[in-house]
């Protein structure tokens, strides 16, 4: 584990927390790469007994592998390989079978054939997007950060949010019209669930700089905030069905060898690219770290790190680096919540009881996304441009205002200061 780690409290190791989620809602389907990652560090999660294969390739690692069953699903281009429980003789020593597997197709066939699945999520895991757990307010606290510009309402402007599920529970009127698949918010007990609300909070911020965007919040990270990256692709490629002009993600995950997610990769190529106009709008992730962060790390998306509430700085838990399109406000933003009682389940709070009333506290890059998304919307409705053009716009205008250390850098109200 690298110091980078650390936030500036000493919270040190709470992502062993965090992983222990996933693992509890996973099971013996995922496994956590490298084995001793309690000790080293986690460099990601990926599902056991299969890997991602080209379509093109498919037949040849199933010779390779002698033997392996084709998954059904996904989306044309990529296959998901159920692999055989025979490992082949002469693949090279390893606890897991799966990686024994992926060490032989490196050897045979070169890196990057034959990928783990790897799992994506919302938590705040080995590569997180929420930073903290939401904190509670006063609940006559309004909006922070909040737009209210005539001009760049984004009344014509269709977004998707991928995420947990949508609630209408808060009674908050820059809500009014977003819709959504209900998450599932509430265990047996009546508390609130680690990390629900997620994606109302972020629903929130968003209508926050553009009152009049169309949002739809589509529930996909339904189990500990996660999904495995074949049924992410599946999932993206069924969101297209709705006609978004901006997708808006905030999750993803680092990779093995830092190489392109292979199910993302192919969506990118095959779908994403045909479309015309369409921006995905991607977190960057909260380790403080320069890995590559997928998919916010394609150049085909518009990558989001995470301002400091002074607005002069990265936030400590922002990753960066060149990969990196623009840095915006995300720490201590404030939004709309759940209403209910909720335990926190990170260290050095686990335990704690935390109440709200239908707004919250909350920093990552996962909201910082959502801030760039409503500042894509909102330009659109002032000049008609289409959602990458704008995007466009935006990020030309963001050179213009670098933070050193930092990077390029928007703010609210750059829908409007971006244009004559």
């Amino acid at each position: 584990m690298t110091e980078e780690r650390k936030n500036p409290l000493g919270e040190e190791r709470k992502y062993i927390a965090q992983i222990n989620l996933i693992l509890k809602g996973f099971g013996k389907e995922v496994e956590v790469y490298p084995a001793k990652w309690q000790e080293t560090g986690a460099d990601y999660l990926y599902r056991a007994g299969v890997v991602l294969v080209r379509d093109e390739d498919v037949e040849r690692v199933i010779r390779l592998f002698e033997g392996g069953t084709t998954g059904e699903g996904g989306i044309a281009g990529v296959t998901r390989l159920i692999l055989p429980s025979r490992v082949p003789p002469g693949a090279p020593e390893d606890r897991s079978p799966t990686q024994r597997f992926l060490k032989y197709a490196d050897l045979r066939l070169g890196r990057g054939v034959v990928t783990p699945e790897h799992l994506f999520y919302v938590v705040p895991s080995v590569s997180p997007c929420p930073a903290t757990e939401p904190e509670e307010v006063d609940p006559k606290t309004l909006p922070s950060p909040f737009i209210d510009d005539k001009t760049t309402t984004g009344k014509g402007v269709k977004v998707v949010v991928l995420d947990v599920g949508w609630s209408d529970a808060p009674a908050a009127d820059w809500l009014d019209g977003v819709t959504g698949e209900p998450e599932d918010a509430f265990d047996s007990a009546g508390l609130i669930k680690p990390y629900a609300g997620h994606g109302t909070f972020i629903a929130g911020v968003l209508r926050s700089m553009a009152r009049e965007t169309e949002v739809v919040v589509q529930s996909y990270f339904t189990t500990a905030g996660a999904i495995w990256e074949f049924d992410l692709a599946a999932a993206l490629d069924e969101v297209l069905d709705l006609a978004p002009d901006i997708i808006s993600l905030s999750a993803g995950t680092r990779t093995r060898f830092d190489l392109p997610p292979l199910g993302l990769d192919v969506f990118i190529e095959t779908r994403l690219n045909r479309v015309n106009g369409l921006v995905l709008v991607a977190a960057a992730g909260n380790e403080s770290t320069r890995d590559f962060f997928w998919p916010a790390a394609f150049p085909e998306t518009v990558g989001v790190g995470a301002l400091a509430e002074t607005g002069t700085e990265r936030a400590w838990f922002s990753n960066f680096g060149g990969w990196v399109d623009v840095y915006a406000p995300g720490e201590n933003l404030i939004n709309a919540f759940l209403t209910g009682e909720y335990h926190c389940t990170e260290p050095p709070h686990t335990g704690e009881v935390r109440k709200f009333d239908g707004m919250a506290r909350w920093s990552g890059t996962s909201f910082a996304t959502p801030l760039v998304a409503g500042l894509i919307a909102g330009r659109m409705s002032r000049t008609g441009e289409n959602a990458l053009q704008a995007a466009d716009g935006l990020l030309a205008f963001a050179l213009g205002q670098v933070v050193p250390g930092v990077g390029p850098v928007l703010k609210p109200g750059d829908a409007h200061n971006s244009t004559p």
